[in-house]
């Protein structure tokens, strides 16, 4: 099966589409990469905390996230979207199955399965809200319509 370029193709052909750099995609977020070799360090030569491992590791999954996120736009614009929105939510969840695979392994069940039903609730209440926040937007400002054509007939 060949895959045919999506309607972003060309503007990807053009680079337009494209950061130059996928390291300068997110650049606000690119100095907390600092955070991933100094987790690294911290573990293995200082053995610190367990509260200040957890504080770098997370604070180092941020950026990398972002970049994650960027790539699958990028591969989106290229594949189309259908296969570029499975792509989105396959790689979209990687930080939760990263989380996921080294607490099995460290065999806290619970934790998973709290983390994946939090990840659940937290993503349907989230599109609930933005479909909820949308659909307000849209009936405001088709009062704010009505409500000018009605101020202009009574001024007439």
């Amino acid at each position: 099966m060949r895959i045919r370029p999506g309607p972003g193709y060309q503007a990807l052909a053009s680079r337009k589409f494209l950061t130059p750099d996928p390291l300068h995609a997110h650049a606000s977020l690119n100095w907390l990469l600092i955070f991933l070799p100094l987790n690294l360090l911290l573990e293995f030569a200082v053995h610190p905390a367990d509260w200040v491992l957890f504080l770098t590791a997370a604070i180092a999954i941020v950026p990398l996230a972002a970049l994650i996120g960027q790539s699958t736009e990028n591969l989106s614009a290229i594949t189309g979207p259908t296969l570029g929105g499975l792509l989105n939510a396959t790689f979209g969840n990687a930080t939760e199955m990263i989380i996921a695979f080294f607490a099995l392994r460290a065999g806290k069940i619970e934790v998973v399965k709290a983390s994946i039903t939090g990840s659940m609730i937290s993503n349907m209440l989230l599109g609930l809200g933005l479909a909820l926040a949308r659909r307000a937007a849209i009936a405001a400002a088709q009062l704010a319509v009505e409500l000018s054509t009605c101020d202009a007939a009574v001024l007439a």
